[in-house]
């Protein structure tokens, strides 16, 4: 087996967990403020779609790490499986992205450092 796919498959499985965990609270936090709040049905699809493609790309992974990358046969499926999953893993961080702006609330802090900064 080669070691350092083989950590490097743990470590995207666990961050991919904690981001699914964070999605999780965050849904939670959507749903607890209801239909009132401005971007609820945005962010509420946001970040299921979200949710959907963590569990695929946590299949993906747990299927490339199965895999011996020793043998020759499996490289090019494992190359072609090792692509799918960073792009479906960069379209999850592309749609987080967009749930960060859409989820925030409007505090007034930026403004307030704004003025704190001006001479």
């Amino acid at each position: 087996m080669n070691l350092y796919a083989t950590k490097k498959t743990a470590a995207e499985g666990m961050l991919d967990i904690a981001l699914f965990l964070a999605n999780i609270t965050h849904m939670k936090t959507v749903i607890e403020q209801g239909a009132g709040y401005r971007y609820y049905a945005a962010v509420l699809t946001l970040i299921s779609f979200s949710l959907a493609l963590q569990i695929v790309a946590g299949v993906l992974i747990i299927i490339i790490a199965r895999r011996d990358l020793n043998v020759v046969s499996n490289q090019k499926r494992l190359n072609y499986l090792n692509n799918l999953a960073t792009g479906v893993i960069f379209a999850t961080t592309v749609i987080n992205f967009f749930v960060s702006f859409f989820g925030s609330k409007r505090t007034g802090f930026f403004r307030w450092l704004l003025a704190r900064l001006h001479f």
